[in-house]
């Protein structure tokens, strides 16, 4: 409440018909003022180790405590508590290299319980709303690498409702998917014509657990895996020499997330564990990746040009994003070799991971 007074006090209301999502990246100053704000949110909130953290949450019976899953350090530090219509959860922050996750955390054998009832109406409901754009605009981000798909084979994690196996054939690829929701599988066959959903994880297919992958795609998966380092070691089995893997997550460098805190959007009820450009750098490093690139999210009206903003608006959204890394979305292509950076690498800011 503060800071929106302040922010009446200073700006007026020059900015009132900017919606929320684009205000903070457009209104003069607040790039620096947000990040002052986190910066001292995370240097104020306590660190604590483990064993006195778990005195001070219930634990539900689908739960469990974890210590960090990118470097091993079991000290916490409580930031948020994110709630909503019938769930709340606990986000800290690890004191050692920054990444945020949920504590406690839901166990990897009933993740199943996110996604069993409901999932299917949400995915096919608002959500869907404009999210073929928003892959075409990710995968225009990285070309060439989604331009043609014809002779290549793609494996669609967490595929949902089948909105992206459906372009994913018109570009040509040979594609199939997995998904927890049997309902969402069910959905997804009916809408394709090549492809193919299956329910479960890939080592329960044949077909794709004997790998060989040109391309695998996780949109707006990562944030969902309760063991992200065991997966990311599976989808570098699953791809072929030069292959590459593509994310779209929420991005925990938002400046969103610095501004709004447990209302941020990316905490959703059934994210676990949210990234930056650097600690996903960790994830992939550790799972063997050979190197990663970025494209910054702008927002998908901005990319798409159909935004109300004005052009000197737009110009400083894009500057507020490249300047902060704070866009709301992170998009991420993986390399799985030093082949697949040759091959297409070329148009694109390579950061080679150090094994």
């Amino acid at each position: 409440m503060a800071y929106r007074l302040l922010g009446r006090l200073v700006y007026g209301s020059r900015y009132d018909r900017i919606p929320w999502a684009q205000r903070v990246y457009v209104r003069p100053g607040e790039r620096l003022v947000r990040e002052a704000q986190w910066q001292l949110l995370t240097t104020r909130a306590p660190v604590m180790e483990l064993t006195d953290y778990r005195r001070l949450r219930p634990l539900k019976a689908n739960e469990e405590f974890l210590a960090c899953m990118m470097c091993g350090e079991s000290r916490q530090q409580p930031l948020f508590e994110p709630s909503g219509n019938g769930w709340h959860y606990h986000v800290v922050r690890c004191p050692s290299c920054g990444f945020l996750y949920r504590n406690p955390n839901i166990l990897p054998e009933r993740l199943g319980d996110l996604y069993a009832t409901g999932y299917n109406s949400f995915l096919t409901g608002s959500y869907a709303a404009n999210r073929q754009r928003r892959y075409e605009l990710t995968m225009n981000a990285f070309s060439p690498v989604f331009d043609e798909g014809k002779g290549r084979r793609l494996l669609d994690f967490g595929s949902g409702a089948g909105l992206f196996l459906e372009l994913a054939e018109r570009r040509g690829f040979d594609a199939c998917g997995v998904d927890l929701s049997p309902e969402s599988v069910a959905r997804a066959n009916e809408r394709l014509s090549r492809a193919r959903a299956y329910f479960g994880a890939p080592e329960d297919v044949p077909e794709i657990a004997a790998g060989g992958f040109d391309v695998i795609t996780l949109w707006s998966v990562l944030a969902h895996l309760p063991r992200p380092l065991d997966d990311f070691r599976g989808f570098r089995r699953l791809l072929a020499p030069g292959g590459v893997l593509l994310i779209l997550t929420v991005n925990a460098q938002s400046l969103l997330l610095k501004a709004y805190g447990p209302a941020w959007s990316g905490f959703t009820r059934n994210h676990l564990m949210f990234y930056s450009s650097w600690t996903v750098r960790t994830l992939l490093r550790r799972a063997g990746f050979a190197g990663v690139a970025f494209a910054p999210h702008y927002g998908d009206t901005v990319e798409a040009g159909t935004t109300a903003l004005t052009r000197p608006l737009r110009r400083r959204l894009r500057r507020t994003v490249d300047l902060s890394d704070g866009g709301n979305m992170m998009r991420v292509l993986a390399f799985a070799d030093e082949e697949a950076i040759g091959r297409w690498g070329g148009a694109l800011t390579v950061h080679r991971l150090s094994r």
